[in-house]
């Protein structure tokens, strides 16, 4: 990330934390903040990501070991292994980024994120939306309806989509419906994947009527592999994914230039994902099945293809 003007100053090690916060983009579905973005966008959308991911390792206990982060926002480094203390920290240096009691934030993912907020004139509620769904993750473990799961993704996956229209001057009430059906896809399609490692953190996020309705005791996802019931459920909440999918994909069609490139990498890369599942017969349970690189391209050319263009 290019260091911003008004970000106050860090230190080597905090830069490091920094940078091995943001690295994690590699590993996400879809493409973050390609190359072929301008500079700008690529800067403004990874001091996005950088916050969006630190509250998500805060919420799934994936910090970096030692407690630094939590010394960056005035705690203990021991409150570094106690989310809710953490995000309430995280959520008070968010203030500061919005000219609350403190002075400047004090993370520098939080620095750098305060200068993206002023140049488009962000609102908090977005960012908080997204403090607010890791609060939940500590507080439920389980979802009993699809209706609950999907208040869950408006807090939790909706607000990125969101942002990144509001980045990219793009916004309009048709376009955040069509962003929210695909953020909603993706993050269904990533609690798809990851049946066993949600599992690990004691987490479920097949809701509990579907469970039912599929036979699926939390026991079968404790198996090494997946029987036939939970690959039917698998299966089931996919095609849900993939119908949200298509009810976003017209939002590439409406945009132009790069940043229909960039929204087309968003839907192509939960198709790739989708296509991954399926390839695997619904069996996530032995681990996340990954698209490939050239998966995820077909993917991305199809969407771009099919995508009815407006205006």
């Amino acid at each position: 990330m290019r260091p911003r003007r008004d970000a106050a100053p860090t230190a080597p090690d905090d830069r490091a934390q920094a940078y091995a916060t943001l690295g994690k983009a590699r590993s996400e579905n879809f493409p973050v903040a390609p190359s072929f973005l301008p500079r700008a966008w690529r800067d403004d959308l990874m001091a996005v990501y950088g916050y969006a991911r630190l509250v998500d390792d805060i919420g799934d206990g994936d910090l970096a070991p030692g407690g630094h982060d939590a010394v960056l926002l005035g705690l203990d480094p021991a409150a570094a292994d106690e989310p809710l203390a953490m995000l309430d920290a995280l959520e008070a240096d968010l203030r500061r980024v919005f000219g609350g009691p403190g002075g400047p934030p004090h993370h520098p993912l939080l620095q750098a994120l305060r200068p993206v907020v002023r140049a488009h004139g962000l609102t908090p509620e977005p960012f908080l939306g997204l403090i607010e769904a890791n609060r939940q993750d500590q507080r439920v473990a389980r979802y009993a309806t699809y209706g609950d799961l999907l208040a869950y993704c408006e807090l939790s996956a909706n607000p990125v989509g969101r942002l990144v229209l509001s980045l990219t001057g793009t916004s309009t009430p048709e376009r955040i419906r069509r962003s929210d059906a695909v953020c909603t896809a993706l993050q269904i399609v990533e609690h798809v994947q990851d049946v066993a490692e949600d599992l690990g953190r004691d987490r479920i996020y097949l809701p509990a009527e579907d469970m039912r309705r599929f036979h699926v005791a939390e026991t079968d996802l404790k198996a090494p592999r997946a029987g036939a019931s939970v690959r039917s459920l698998v299966a089931y909440e996919a095609q849900r994914a993939r119908d949200l999918l298509d009810e976003g994909t017209p939002l590439v069609g409406s945009v132009h230039g790069r940043l229909r490139l960039l929204l087309a990498g968003f839907v192509g890369g939960g198709r790739a994902a989708l296509r991954a599942v399926t390839a695997a017969k619904f069996d996530v349970l032995p681990g996340p099945p990954k698209p490939t690189r050239s998966g995820l391209l077909r993917e991305v050319a199809a969407v771009l293809r099919t995508a009815p263009r407006k205006g």
